[in-house]
């Protein structure tokens, strides 16, 4: 695809993202690569901070990127299952899903994958729904007996996915896959992450999150971190809790194809453009 013009660029980048002359440094860089990228937390939840991730979708688009989106839910599902008295209970941050709380699940992100394909649409980019009802892309198997119907990925179409995405259109996947018998599965919506971007030999694995990304001892974000640095600071405790499993998926994700994965702070202004397109980026870059 021709690079485009700068007059092109004015009329497609937002005025409060990087500057035209830092995104033209990028366009070659990222021209035809497959940048995977999943949100979470407060995005989701805050219409403000939706509207600058959709709008920030919809720039990569017209910049000639191929984005795909995997959104989570967890906050939506958590309301609905209040809403209706379901209790659930939670196994090292996997949520215990029986028969009765996966079709609320699936009902929640369903509705949900379709409100941010509206939102694409609404800013003129083309995309496709990709959930367990249409399009499915994802196998599963059960990830363990107590979890009930919690997915893990063992095979992922992405023919479906690079065709999808020929036609100019940005996959969004839910995190939902079929097991035996076209069973639905939850599955947690950084392992569906990693292993699109495993599977695609993405460029980018960017994890939108409420975290401003790996922060050293003195709460000073890292720009940058390998396998040995992040094991290091395992070790020190500078890395703990929630942040150790998402830590070793994304190195998981660095040491598989993924040439770079990112944890971006999804409370910043257009963090996903800064990150991706300027030089100062804005989130802790891990590499293998």
């Amino acid at each position: 695809m021709s690079l485009l013009k700068e007059d092109e660029l004015i009329n497609i980048l937002p005025k409060d993202g990087p500057t035209v002359e830092e995104v033209k440094k990028y366009l070659k860089k990222y021209n035809n690569e497959f940048i995977v990228i999943k949100c979470g937390g407060s995005v989701l939840v805050d219409p403000e901070l939706f509207k600058i991730f959709i709008e920030d979708v919809a720039v990569l688009n017209k910049l000639g990127f191929n984005p795909i989106v995997i959104h989570g839910g967890g906050k939506r599902i958590n309301n609905k299952l209040d809403e209706l008295n379901i209790k659930s209970d939670f196994i090292n941050g996997l949520r215990v899903t029986d028969k009765n709380i996966i079709n609320v699940v699936e009902d929640v992100l369903i509705e949900f994958n379709k409100e941010i394909v509206d939102a694409l649409k609404d800013q003129s980019c083309e995309t496709r729904r990709i959930t367990s009802k249409e399009y499915n892309i994802i196998t599963v198997k059960p990830e363990s007996d107590k979890l009930g119907f919690v997915g893990t990925p063992t095979y992922i179409k992405t023919d479906v996915l690079k065709k999808i995405i020929k036609h100019n259109k940005v996959p969004v996947i839910a995190p939902l896959g079929l097991g035996e018998n076209d069973q639905t599965f939850n599955i947690n919506a950084d392992t569906v992450a990693g292993s699109v971007a495993k599977e695609l030999k993405a460029r980018r694995l960017m994890i939108i999150s409420d975290v401003e990304g790996v922060l050293d001892n003195k709460k000073k974000l890292i720009p940058e971190i390998n396998s040995k640095k992040a094991n290091e600071l395992i070790n020190q405790d500078i890395i703990s809790g929630g942040m150790i499993p998402k830590i070793k998926n994304c190195l998981d994700v660095a040491s598989n194809g993924v040439r770079g994965v990112v944890i971006i702070d999804g409370r910043k202004n257009h963090s996903l453009l800064f990150e991706l397109l300027s030089d100062k980026g804005s989130g802790t870059l891990i590499r293998e």
